[in-house]
């Protein structure tokens, strides 16, 4: 089988983690395969470069993408393999890692399923934005979610929402943001937004500090496009794909919908949603039930 392997920018130890990892791979019989991105950070770290590097976009042999990192390297594995079917499984090297759950101290039981093919393929919405010109041209896709924001004033933007043809809503908000149900874990969470199961069919559209008390987040099906018309006191704002930013001029419509296209993540035996939500979010966790420090009352 073999792996593609890419990592976002990082530390030295990290790199040597992640030489560790293709070398574990490759003493099991698989075929690590070295993204360029990732082979340039090996030999910044002064590591050596052991396996093969693709080149370019030449990615037509990889049987699946491992991305090393945190959930920004699966958002960054995401925007890199566009709308290639290639699955994904992302191997934690950061923190939080909610997408990318996998830690290294699983990894032998990890490159056991591989060989067995013992895992699922658990397929995730993407969205994807019209509206923008060439300024996406080859990035319109979002794993977590669009938004727009204001750009570099204290002035709220205007943002008129329809749902197809039916209008929604008005907002007058530092920014909107659409998330799909993977992003309902992230930035729309932050805002107030709910979560969503990632297998649902829809979206939810989550206002960021509205000038309104009574605008909530409001979760729609995702068969609706969603239009968006920006106002703005100044001449530009920014359009957010997940952590890619572009700046944008003018009263334009943008056109949020759902993609044909879908990311697949390898999920791995033991591996669940709700559990990642207990234990990643704390998810439920009532402090009544946790023992007082010190074991006393």
């Amino acid at each position: 089988m073999r792996l593609g392997l890419l990592a976002r920018p990082i530390d030295p130890e990290q790199a040597r983690q992640a030489a560790d990892i293709a070398r574990r791979m490759a003493d099991r019989g698989l075929e690590p395969q070295l993204l360029p991105e990732l082979a340039a950070r090996f030999a910044e770290h002064g590591l050596a470069v052991e396996w093969p590097v693709l080149e370019g976009n030449d990615l037509g042999n990889v049987a699946l993408m491992v991305s090393l990192g945190g959930d920004g390297a699966i958002l960054e594995t995401v925007d890199r393999l566009g709308r290639r079917n290639i699955p994904i499984l992302g191997i934690n090297l950061g923190r939080l890692g909610f997408l990318s759950n996998t830690r290294t101290e699983e990894l032998d039981g990890c490159l056991q399923a591989l060989q067995d093919g013992a895992y699922e393929l658990e397929e995730r919405t993407l969205v994807e934005v019209g509206g923008a010109g060439d300024r996406l041209a080859g990035h319109d896709l979002a794993l977590n979610e669009v938004s727009v924001h204001k750009r570099d004033s204290s002035s709220m933007i205007t943002i008129h929402a329809y749902l197809g043809e039916r209008f929604l809503n008005t907002y007058w908000a530092d920014g909107l943001i659409v998330a799909t149900p993977t992003g309902s874990t992230a930035y729309s969470l932050s805002c107030g937004g709910p979560l969503l199961d990632p297998n649902g069919r829809s979206l939810v559209i989550t206002p960021i500090a509205p000038h309104n008390l009574t605008v909530r987040p409001f979760v729609v099906p995702d068969h609706y496009p969603v239009r968006l018309f920006v106002d703005s006191r100044e001449d530009n704002y920014l359009v957010n794909l997940d952590s890619r930013s572009v700046t944008l001029e003018g009263r334009r419509e943008l056109v949020v919908r759902r993609s044909e296209h879908t990311v697949k993540l390898v999920q791995l035996p033991g591996q669940d949603f709700l559990d990642t939500l207990r234990t990643k979010l704390a998810w439920g966790l009532d402090v009544r039930s946790t023992p007082p420090v010190g074991g006393k009352p």
